[in-house]
């Protein structure tokens, strides 16, 4: 009987061990991302010497580390190459540290990946194209970060997200005309950039589109009507850009600041209010 308690005890200890494993790999990958961040300054830091599946924030299944969260943790420095080897992430939350340096071209590496929230820290450089080849992710959070340059013209390849966050950034250039292919996009925050170009009549493919904000850009031309028949639309900001023409009072109730832009001589102004029946938006000579 004793026997038989001691092999169901090996048993059990023996499976446990099996399930807390990851490949040396991934426990390198981690292990670099700890010195690579400060992370003996880290607010809750690793025993390196135990398990991984004790290590804050980590989640592993099946063998695999599936996610990672280290939100507010005091991360400080840039993430090194081998982090991009933790190729069966699924969820990757590093929000409100104080990551620095460009998200690398290596970021195709995380095929798996379907949400990505790195925003409140100080990364830089631009979005590489290369994050249009994560054909899982739904949600792009880089919110509040220095991030220049334009938005990748592939950026449509991403057919499964739903929310794309990136205000407060240094974003420039105009929305690539393949965003308006992705028909899952429930909220798009690009506030507080330096966007310009004309909004197109194609908004009428985000049929899904609950919350959409550009304000404080450089948007410019007709406000399209469009707008009026995305019926999951509640919440709206399009003030602070250089639109022109006319807008339905529908949509002007929409804009929390009521449609205010801005002139040539960079005044604030309000939009004229259409009051035909059928929304019709009219160009100002």
């Amino acid at each position: 009987m004793k026997s038989c308690i001691t092999l169901f005890l090996a048993l059990v200890f023996s499976l446990n061990i099996f399930a807390d494993t990851v490949s040396d790999k991934e426990k390198d990958a981690l292990i670099k991302l700890y010195h690579a961040t400060n992370g003996t300054q880290w607010k809750i830091k690793w025993d390196l010497s135990s398990s991984v599946s004790s290590w804050y924030g980590v989640q592993a299944k099946d063998g695999k580390v599936v996610g990672l969260n280290l939100s507010k943790n005091n991360l400080k420095g840039q993430l090194p190459a081998e982090f991009f080897d933790l190729v069966n992430l699924v969820a990757i939350d590093l929000h409100d540290n104080n990551l620095k340096g460009q998200i690398p071209v290596a970021i195709h590496n995380l095929k798996d990946l379907e949400a990505l929230d790195v925003s409140s820290n100080e990364l830089s450089g631009t979005l590489p194209a290369s994050i249009c080849e994560l054909k899982k992710l739904k949600n792009l959070a880089l919110f509040m970060n220095k991030i220049s340059g334009e938005l990748p013209l592939e950026i449509g390849k991403l057919e499964k997200l739903e929310i794309l966050s990136l205000f407060n950034n240094e974003i420039e250039g105009q929305l690539p005309s393949s965003l308006y292919k992705i028909q899952t996009l429930k909220v798009l925050l690009l506030n507080n950039n330096k966007m310009s170009g004309n909004l197109s009549r194609e908004v009428i493919n985000f049929a899904a589109l609950e919350n959409l904000s550009l304000f404080d850009n450089s948007f410019e031309g007709e406000i399209p009507g469009e707008l009026e028949k995305l019926h999951n639309l509640s919440e709206m900001n399009l003030s602070y850009n250089k639109f022109r023409g006319t807008v339905s009072k529908n949509l002007v109730l929409l804009d929390s600041l009521n449609m205010i832009m801005f002139d040539e001589n960079e005044n604030p102004v309000l939009l004229e209010i259409n009051t035909e029946k059928e929304t019709t938006i009219v160009t100002q000579n």
